[in-house]
Protein backbone atom coordinates (compact mmCIF):
# COMPACT_ATOMS: atom_id res chain seq x y z
CA UNK A 1 0.00 0.00 0.00
CA UNK A 2 2.86 2.39 0.85
CA UNK A 3 4.59 1.53 -2.47
CA UNK A 4 1.41 2.40 -4.33
CA UNK A 5 1.23 5.76 -2.59
CA UNK A 6 4.89 6.58 -3.54
CA UNK A 7 4.20 5.88 -7.19
CA UNK A 8 1.29 8.28 -7.24
CA UNK A 9 3.10 11.06 -5.34
CA UNK A 10 3.70 14.15 -7.65
CA UNK A 11 6.73 15.19 -5.61
CA UNK A 12 8.40 11.89 -6.34
CA UNK A 13 7.78 12.37 -10.13
CA UNK A 14 9.55 15.81 -10.14
CA UNK A 15 12.71 14.32 -8.70
CA UNK A 16 13.51 12.67 -12.05
CA UNK A 17 17.32 13.37 -12.71
CA UNK A 18 17.05 13.23 -16.54
CA UNK A 19 17.75 16.69 -18.24
CA UNK A 20 15.16 18.47 -20.28
CA UNK A 21 15.37 18.51 -24.07
CA UNK A 22 16.75 22.11 -24.26
CA UNK A 23 19.22 21.45 -21.48
CA UNK A 24 20.42 18.37 -23.30
CA UNK A 25 20.86 20.35 -26.53
CA UNK A 26 22.80 23.10 -24.73
CA UNK A 27 25.11 20.54 -23.17
CA UNK A 28 25.71 19.03 -26.61
CA UNK A 29 26.57 22.43 -28.03
CA UNK A 30 29.04 23.11 -25.23
CA UNK A 31 30.85 19.93 -26.21
CA UNK A 32 31.39 21.35 -29.75
CA UNK A 33 34.84 23.07 -30.13
CA UNK A 34 33.58 25.60 -32.67
CA UNK A 35 30.72 26.73 -30.43
CA UNK A 36 33.04 27.09 -27.44
CA UNK A 37 35.50 29.16 -29.54
CA UNK A 38 32.70 31.42 -30.78
CA UNK A 39 31.40 31.88 -27.25
CA UNK A 40 34.84 32.55 -25.76
CA UNK A 41 36.42 34.66 -28.54
CA UNK A 42 33.87 35.60 -31.16
CA UNK A 43 31.31 37.12 -28.83
CA UNK A 44 33.75 39.42 -26.92
CA UNK A 45 35.33 40.46 -30.22
CA UNK A 46 31.96 41.31 -31.75
CA UNK A 47 30.93 43.30 -28.70
CA UNK A 48 34.23 45.23 -28.70
CA UNK A 49 33.95 45.86 -32.45
CA UNK A 50 30.46 47.23 -32.17
CA UNK A 51 31.41 49.41 -29.20
CA UNK A 52 34.52 50.73 -31.01
CA UNK A 53 32.55 51.46 -34.17
CA UNK A 54 29.97 53.41 -32.21
CA UNK A 55 32.68 55.31 -30.29
CA UNK A 56 34.82 56.25 -33.32
CA UNK A 57 31.80 57.26 -35.38
CA UNK A 58 32.13 60.66 -33.75
CA UNK A 59 34.60 62.78 -35.80
CA UNK A 60 35.49 64.94 -32.79
CA UNK A 61 36.64 61.87 -30.87
CA UNK A 62 38.77 60.68 -33.82
CA UNK A 63 40.41 64.09 -34.16
CA UNK A 64 41.16 64.29 -30.45
CA UNK A 65 42.76 60.84 -30.44
CA UNK A 66 44.87 61.62 -33.55
CA UNK A 67 46.13 64.85 -32.01
CA UNK A 68 47.00 63.09 -28.78
CA UNK A 69 48.98 60.40 -30.60
CA UNK A 70 50.78 63.02 -32.75
CA UNK A 71 51.73 65.02 -29.68
CA UNK A 72 53.01 61.90 -27.92
CA UNK A 73 55.09 60.92 -30.97
CA UNK A 74 56.51 64.43 -31.36
CA UNK A 75 57.47 64.55 -27.69
CA UNK A 76 59.53 61.37 -28.19
CA UNK A 77 61.05 62.13 -31.61
CA UNK A 78 62.10 65.67 -30.69
CA UNK A 79 64.05 64.67 -27.62
CA UNK A 80 67.66 65.98 -27.77
CA UNK A 81 69.17 62.49 -28.04
CA UNK A 82 67.21 61.85 -31.27
CA UNK A 83 68.03 65.17 -32.99
CA UNK A 84 70.56 65.34 -35.87
CA UNK A 85 72.34 68.69 -35.99
CA UNK A 86 74.96 68.43 -38.76
CA UNK A 87 76.39 66.27 -41.56
CA UNK A 88 80.00 65.07 -41.81
CA UNK A 89 81.50 63.66 -45.03
CA UNK A 90 84.75 61.65 -44.91
CA UNK A 91 86.79 60.26 -47.79
CA UNK A 92 85.79 62.86 -50.41
CA UNK A 93 87.62 65.93 -51.69
CA UNK A 94 86.08 69.39 -51.45
CA UNK A 95 84.44 69.27 -54.90
CA UNK A 96 82.89 65.85 -54.35
CA UNK A 97 81.76 66.76 -50.84
CA UNK A 98 80.05 69.89 -52.19
CA UNK A 99 78.28 67.78 -54.84
CA UNK A 100 77.10 65.33 -52.17
CA UNK A 101 75.74 68.13 -49.98
CA UNK A 102 73.92 69.60 -52.95
CA UNK A 103 72.30 66.25 -53.73
CA UNK A 104 71.01 65.89 -50.14
CA UNK A 105 68.86 68.98 -49.39
CA UNK A 106 68.53 68.33 -45.66
CA UNK A 107 67.62 71.07 -43.20
CA UNK A 108 69.24 70.69 -39.79
CA UNK A 109 68.42 70.25 -36.99
CA UNK A 110 66.01 67.41 -37.69
CA UNK A 111 64.90 64.28 -35.90
CA UNK A 112 66.62 61.03 -36.82
CA UNK A 113 63.19 59.44 -37.29
CA UNK A 114 62.75 61.56 -40.44
CA UNK A 115 65.97 60.26 -42.00
CA UNK A 116 65.63 57.46 -44.56
CA UNK A 117 69.20 56.15 -44.44
CA UNK A 118 68.85 53.58 -47.30
CA UNK A 119 67.40 56.29 -49.54
CA UNK A 120 70.20 58.72 -48.63
CA UNK A 121 72.78 56.04 -49.42
CA UNK A 122 71.19 55.42 -52.83
CA UNK A 123 71.29 59.15 -53.62
CA UNK A 124 74.96 59.38 -52.67
CA UNK A 125 76.08 56.30 -54.61
CA UNK A 126 74.24 57.62 -57.68
CA UNK A 127 76.84 60.42 -57.92
CA UNK A 128 79.45 59.68 -60.60
CA UNK A 129 82.46 60.22 -58.37
CA UNK A 130 81.30 57.82 -55.63
CA UNK A 131 82.20 54.14 -55.82
CA UNK A 132 80.63 53.18 -52.46
CA UNK A 133 79.15 54.96 -49.45
CA UNK A 134 78.12 54.26 -45.88
CA UNK A 135 75.51 56.37 -44.10
CA UNK A 136 74.75 56.29 -40.38
CA UNK A 137 73.83 58.53 -37.47
CA UNK A 138 76.62 58.86 -34.94
CA UNK A 139 76.21 59.83 -31.29
CA UNK A 140 76.13 63.57 -30.80
CA UNK A 141 73.60 64.20 -33.56
CA UNK A 142 75.95 63.74 -36.55
CA UNK A 143 74.86 62.30 -39.90
CA UNK A 144 78.10 60.61 -40.95
CA UNK A 145 78.71 59.73 -44.63
CA UNK A 146 81.80 57.63 -45.40
CA UNK A 147 82.80 57.84 -49.06
CA UNK A 148 84.92 55.51 -51.17
CA UNK A 149 85.63 57.72 -54.21
CA UNK A 150 86.31 56.66 -57.77
CA UNK A 151 89.96 57.29 -58.69
CA UNK A 152 90.41 58.68 -62.22
CA UNK A 153 93.01 56.83 -64.29
CA UNK A 154 92.39 58.32 -67.75
CA UNK A 155 90.64 61.06 -69.70
CA UNK A 156 88.06 59.89 -72.22
CA UNK A 157 87.34 62.25 -75.11
CA UNK A 158 83.84 61.93 -76.57
CA UNK A 159 81.65 64.05 -78.82
CA UNK A 160 80.15 65.59 -75.66
CA UNK A 161 83.51 66.60 -74.16
CA UNK A 162 86.17 65.32 -71.77
CA UNK A 163 85.38 62.89 -68.95
CA UNK A 164 87.52 61.50 -66.15
CA UNK A 165 87.04 57.72 -65.90
CA UNK A 166 88.22 55.15 -63.38
CA UNK A 167 89.74 51.71 -63.97
CA UNK A 168 86.29 50.22 -64.64
CA UNK A 169 85.44 52.85 -67.24
CA UNK A 170 82.90 54.55 -64.99
CA UNK A 171 82.63 58.31 -65.29
CA UNK A 172 84.14 60.23 -62.38
CA UNK A 173 83.61 63.82 -63.47
CA UNK A 174 83.53 66.12 -66.49
CA UNK A 175 86.40 68.50 -67.19
CA UNK A 176 86.67 71.43 -69.55
CA UNK A 177 90.28 71.10 -70.74
CA UNK A 178 93.02 68.49 -70.88
CA UNK A 179 95.30 70.87 -68.97
CA UNK A 180 93.36 70.17 -65.76
CA UNK A 181 94.82 66.64 -65.63
CA UNK A 182 97.96 66.50 -67.74
CA UNK A 183 99.20 63.59 -65.65
CA UNK A 184 96.44 61.31 -66.97
CA UNK A 185 96.56 59.57 -70.38
CA UNK A 186 94.02 60.47 -73.06
CA UNK A 187 91.86 57.86 -74.78
CA UNK A 188 89.24 58.51 -77.42
CA UNK A 189 86.76 56.72 -79.63
CA UNK A 190 83.40 55.02 -79.27
CA UNK A 191 83.44 52.30 -76.61
CA UNK A 192 86.93 53.17 -75.39
CA UNK A 193 85.76 53.35 -71.75
CA UNK A 194 84.77 49.67 -71.88
CA UNK A 195 88.39 48.65 -72.48
CA UNK A 196 90.28 50.76 -69.96
CA UNK A 197 92.46 47.92 -68.55
CA UNK A 198 93.76 47.09 -72.04
CA UNK A 199 94.28 50.78 -72.78
CA UNK A 200 96.34 51.23 -69.61
CA UNK A 201 98.57 48.26 -70.56
CA UNK A 202 99.17 49.75 -74.01
CA UNK A 203 99.89 53.19 -72.55
CA UNK A 204 102.34 51.61 -70.12
CA UNK A 205 104.16 49.90 -72.99
CA UNK A 206 104.11 53.09 -75.11
CA UNK A 207 105.85 54.96 -72.28
CA UNK A 208 109.09 53.83 -73.95
CA UNK A 209 108.34 56.37 -76.68
CA UNK A 210 108.38 59.18 -74.11
CA UNK A 211 106.40 62.35 -74.64
CA UNK A 212 105.69 61.50 -78.25
CA UNK A 213 102.50 59.63 -77.28
CA UNK A 214 99.48 61.92 -77.44
CA UNK A 215 96.52 59.57 -77.11
CA UNK A 216 95.07 56.14 -77.65
CA UNK A 217 92.23 55.99 -80.19
CA UNK A 218 89.60 53.24 -80.25
CA UNK A 219 88.72 52.43 -83.87
CA UNK A 220 85.49 50.72 -84.85
CA UNK A 221 84.98 49.60 -81.24
CA UNK A 222 87.34 46.71 -81.93
CA UNK A 223 91.00 47.85 -81.99
CA UNK A 224 93.41 50.66 -81.00
CA UNK A 225 95.56 53.27 -82.72
CA UNK A 226 98.47 54.87 -80.88
CA UNK A 227 98.48 58.57 -81.81
CA UNK A 228 101.95 60.17 -81.79
CA UNK A 229 103.21 63.65 -82.47
CA UNK A 230 104.12 64.68 -86.03
CA UNK A 231 100.73 63.23 -87.04
CA UNK A 232 102.05 59.68 -86.78
CA UNK A 233 99.96 56.64 -85.89
CA UNK A 234 100.60 53.03 -84.99
CA UNK A 235 97.70 50.88 -86.17
CA UNK A 236 97.36 47.90 -83.82
CA UNK A 237 95.49 44.63 -84.53
CA UNK A 238 92.37 43.41 -82.70
CA UNK A 239 94.27 40.51 -81.13
CA UNK A 240 97.79 40.73 -79.73
CA UNK A 241 97.84 44.54 -79.67
CA UNK A 242 100.42 44.69 -76.87
CA UNK A 243 102.81 42.33 -78.67
CA UNK A 244 102.44 44.33 -81.89
CA UNK A 245 103.23 47.57 -80.06
CA UNK A 246 106.32 45.97 -78.51
CA UNK A 247 107.53 45.04 -82.01
CA UNK A 248 107.17 48.64 -83.19
CA UNK A 249 109.07 49.90 -80.14
CA UNK A 250 111.80 47.36 -80.85
CA UNK A 251 112.00 48.54 -84.48
CA UNK A 252 112.23 52.11 -83.31
CA UNK A 253 115.10 51.20 -81.01
CA UNK A 254 116.92 49.28 -83.74
CA UNK A 255 116.19 51.26 -86.92
CA UNK A 256 114.48 54.48 -85.72
CA UNK A 257 111.44 53.80 -87.86
CA UNK A 258 109.29 56.42 -86.16
CA UNK A 259 112.04 59.00 -86.42
CA UNK A 260 111.77 59.01 -90.21
CA UNK A 261 109.19 60.53 -92.56
CA UNK A 262 106.56 57.91 -91.66
CA UNK A 263 102.87 58.69 -91.18
CA UNK A 264 101.52 55.20 -90.42
CA UNK A 265 102.94 51.97 -89.08
CA UNK A 266 100.28 49.36 -89.81
CA UNK A 267 100.57 46.25 -87.63
CA UNK A 268 97.11 44.88 -88.34
CA UNK A 269 98.60 42.05 -90.38
CA UNK A 270 101.09 40.41 -88.04
CA UNK A 271 103.05 38.65 -90.78
CA UNK A 272 103.21 41.74 -93.02
CA UNK A 273 103.75 45.05 -91.22
CA UNK A 274 103.27 48.07 -93.47
CA UNK A 275 104.88 51.50 -93.32
CA UNK A 276 103.27 54.48 -95.04
CA UNK A 277 105.41 57.49 -95.84
CA UNK A 278 104.33 61.08 -95.37
CA UNK A 279 103.11 63.08 -98.36
CA UNK A 280 106.28 65.18 -98.33
CA UNK A 281 108.51 62.11 -98.34
CA UNK A 282 106.54 60.58 -101.23
CA UNK A 283 106.82 63.78 -103.26
CA UNK A 284 110.53 63.97 -102.60
CA UNK A 285 110.93 60.35 -103.64
CA UNK A 286 109.13 60.96 -106.94
CA UNK A 287 111.28 64.01 -107.58
CA UNK A 288 114.41 62.01 -106.92
CA UNK A 289 113.16 59.24 -109.18
CA UNK A 290 112.43 61.75 -111.96
CA UNK A 291 115.88 63.25 -111.68
CA UNK A 292 117.48 59.85 -111.74
CA UNK A 293 115.43 58.97 -114.86
CA UNK A 294 116.85 62.01 -116.66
Amino acid sequence: MRALIRRCDPAAAKADPAPSRWSWRLQRLMLTPGFRFALRVGMPFSIALIAGTVYFADEARRTAIAETLAAARASIEERPEFMVKLMAIDGADDALAAEIRASLPLEFPMTSFDLDLPSLKSQVTAINGVRAAGVRVKPGGILHIQITPRIPVAIWRTAQGLNLIDKDGAQVARISTRAEHRDLPLIAGEGAARHVPEALRLIGAAAALGDRVHALMRVGERRWDVVLDRDQRILLPEQGALQALDRVIALEGAEEVLSRDVSRVDMRLGNRPTVRMTDGAIESWWQMKGLSGQ
